[in-house]
């Protein structure tokens, strides 16, 4: 009811993003190309979707395909204003949590800037030896030339399909006529549904051994949490993604949802509990919180049918890879 009362700005917003995309494709905005191909992942929604699983995907199997990939990413929910390069050990509060998770799971050099165009060059100078970008949640970020284009929805679907702020999306589902894939996070249902005039993949998510975060080698399965007092928080984009994961691994627990990329503080998390679970990309935000609990992370793995990194070979060269 109340998404109709938004609607006019909707249409006000639908009139911006369509004349930024016109001045872009006209030449009036410059876009930069960088010397190495470009691999976007995003989506049309707000919110998480999955881009950050899929991306960790992404670089571990076309490393495994000979390729050298670099990341990039906007660096949500940290303080950086400029380019900035980002390691395993950054502060999540400068560089933003998911660069940060990015960095530590891919192994991959990883730059963050509100000019992605700027961080790509300066990633590219500081390591020379990558031949690829993956650009994280750049759908929209014209300023960056790329080479392919990949969506992803989740079981949210396009909800109402309408723009923002009536609806969830950046870009109006005409916008998917443009994309090179289409991946589906987990069960896809959606109405309107869009109609996909590429190659569409599906996507999975599974994970059920989790580590400790004070200990990381410390790993036990769900079964040796069953019982006890948990409780479990999730600042991300779909934070009941994570409770019904939690509650499909058979582990009752006392939820607490967070907006995306919250910055937590330690008398927000003082429950009368035995363990707190979490997400990785959470996890990364409270080493330096001290908590009394032990804190428990469920990493999360995906799995793309069929390959999507071979399909992104073959777009770039032209030929099925080996």
């Amino acid at each position: 009811m109340f998404a109709w009362l938004l609607l006019p700005f909707s249409l006000c917003f639908a009139m911006l993003v369509a004349l930024r995309r016109a001045l872009y494709s006209r030449g009036w905005l410059k876009t930069h190309r960088l010397p190495v191909p470009v691999v976007v992942i995003g989506n049309l929604t707000v919110g998480g979707a999955g881009k950050t699983p899929l991306l960790l995907h992404l670089a571990e199997t076309l490393r495994a395909r000979g390729l050298r990939p670099g990341i990039l990413s906007r660096g949500h929910g940290g303080r950086n204003d400029g380019v900035m390069a980002v390691t395993a050990d950054s502060d999540p509060v400068l560089a933003g949590d998911e660069p940060v998770l990015l960095a530590r799971r891919s192994g991959c050099p990883l730059f963050v800037g509100r000019d992605r165009a700027a961080a790509g060059r300066a990633l590219l100078a500081a390591h020379s030896e990558c031949n690829l970008i993956l650009s994280d949640d750049g759908l929209q970020h014209y300023r960056l030339a790329r080479d392919l284009e990949i969506a992803v929805f989740d079981s949210r679907g396009a909800m109402n399909g309408w723009l923002l702020p009536a609806g969830p999306l950046r870009e109006p589902l005409s916008r998917l006529a443009e994309v090179d894939a289409v991946v589906l996070n987990d069960v896809f249902a959606v109405s309107p549904a869009p109609t996909f005039s590429c190659p569409v993949f599906r996507m999975t998510l599974g994970g059920e051994l989790f580590y400790r975060l004070d200990q990381p080698d410390i790993v036990c399965r769900a079964a040796e949490l069953q019982g006890r007092r948990l409780h479990a928080i999730a600042g991300i984009g779909a934070p009941e993604r994570f409770f019904d994961t939690l509650a499909a691994l058979g582990l009752e627990c006392v939820v607490h949802p967070f907006p995306d990329h919250h910055g937590y503080r330690r008398e927000e998390l003082l429950f009368s509990a035995d363990a707190l679970l979490t997400t990785e990309k959470d996890a990364v935000k409270l080493t330096a919180l001290d908590l009394p609990l032990p804190v428990w992370v469920l990493p999360v793995t995906a799995d793309v049918n069929p390959d999507l990194a071979a399909f992104i070979l073959e777009k770039l060269n032209g030929s099925s890879p080996a």
